[in-house]
């Protein structure tokens, strides 16, 4: 069984940072691939980004390929975490964060991922 949760997120001025962090126990993500997924308000969830069991990173929306940033500690299980570093900070970028698992590929599907933490908000305005 895994537990994910999420930090890092917050309010901050358009073209600001900010770093997400995944901390995952129950296992090492050596195992399993983790996925971040963004909701906005109305919204339907979307992949953002993901990086699978053997390190492979899939970015699933046009910020994400321009400027997010996933990226995986797993040195041991005190460092569990997955990052999602994201730069340039848009109004459009405002949502709640989640992080997911699933085994070993990454997928875009929200359904196809079987644990999830309990979000972040990220607030992007002036």
């Amino acid at each position: 069984q895994l537990q994910l949760a999420e930090s890092g997120g917050g309010l901050v001025q358009p073209g600001g940072s900010l770093r997400l962090s995944c901390s995952v126990s129950g296992r090492t993500v050596d195992y399993y691939a983790i996925g971040w997924f963004r909701q906005a308000p109305g919204k339907e969830r979307e992949g953002v980004s993901c990086i699978g069991e053997t390190g492979e990173i899939e970015n699933y929306t046009n910020a994400a390929k321009g400027r997010f940033t996933i990226s995986r500690d797993n040195g041991d299980t005190a460092k569990n975490t997955v990052y999602l570093q994201i730069n340039s900070l848009e109004p459009e970028d405002t949502a709640v964060y989640y992080c997911a698992a699933k085994v070993r590929i990454c997928s875009t599907r929200p359904y196809e991922y079987d644990w999830w933490g309990q979000g972040t908000q990220v607030t992007v305005a002036s």
